[in-house]
C-alpha cells in the first residue's frame, strides 16, 4: 500500500470497534453545528449508517491516528480509480493542535495514492471559517458557491464548493507545507 502517513499520524480503515468513539466525535456540539445533518445521531442510526456504508465499494471510511491514538475521522464517497470523490472529516475535540492538518494531509495522500483519485471535492457550510481556512491551507481551490442550498433551523445556508486535483496536490506537497 502507498504511504499515506505523516510524521506523527497514519490513516487506517474504520472498524466496528471505532463506532462509539466516532459517534462521540460526530455528536459533539462543536462538530454537529457545522454538519448538514445537525440532530444528535443515535447509536442505532450510526450503526445502520456504518453497515450500509461499509458494503459500498465506493466509500472509504477512515480513522486518523495521531501518535497511535485515534483522533479523527475522514471519508471519501463515490471513489473510484481515476475518478472524483467527495470527502468529509471531523476530529476529536481533545485532539492536539495541528492534528486536523496532519489528518488532512494523510487523507489526501491516501485518496490520491491508495484509491487513485483524480480529484477530491468538499463542501463547507457558510460561516464555517475554520473549515474554509483548512481547505485553503491544504491547497484546495474554491470552485463555486451553491447559494441558499441547505435549510438549517429555518434559515437557508450557502455551501462553498472546494476541489483539489491530484497534480495540484503533487505540486503542493513537493513545495513548502
Amino acid at each position: 500500500m502507498a504511504n499515506s502517513n505523516t510524521n506523527k499520524g497514519q490513516i487506517r480503515p474504520m472498524k466496528a470497534q471505532d463506532l462509539e468513539q466516532v459517534l462521540d466525535w460526530r455528536n459533539h456540539p462543536s462538530i454537529r453545528q457545522f454538519m448538514l445533518t445537525q440532530h444528535k445521531i443515535s447509536f442505532e442510526e450510526h450503526c445502520a449508517w456504518f453497515e450500509q456504508a461499509s458494503k459500498d465499494p465506493t466509500r472509504h471510511l477512515l480513522i486518523f491516528e495521531w501518535d497511535n491514538v485515534p483522533s479523527g475521522f475522514t471519508h471519501f464517497n463515490g471513489a473510484s480509480k481515476g475518478g472524483t470523490a467527495d470527502w468529509g472529516f471531523y476530529m476529536s475535540s481533545s485532539a492536539p493542535q495541528g492534528t486536523g492538518y496532519e489528518m488532512g494531509k494523510a487523507a489526501i495522500q491516501y485518496a490520491f495514492t491508495v484509491i487513485g483519485l483524480h480529484k477530491i471535492c468538499g463542501q463547507v457550510l457558510d460561516g464555517n471559517q475554520a473549515s474554509i481556512g483548512f481547505h485553503n491551507k491544504l491547497g484546495f481551490q474554491q470552485e463555486g458557491i451553491l447559494r441558499e442550498q441547505h435549510l438549517i433551523n429555518n434559515k437557508y445556508h450557502d455551501l462553498i464548493c472546494f476541489g483539489i486535483l491530484e497534480n495540484e496536490w503533487c505540486t503542493k506537497k513537493s513545495g513548502p507545507m
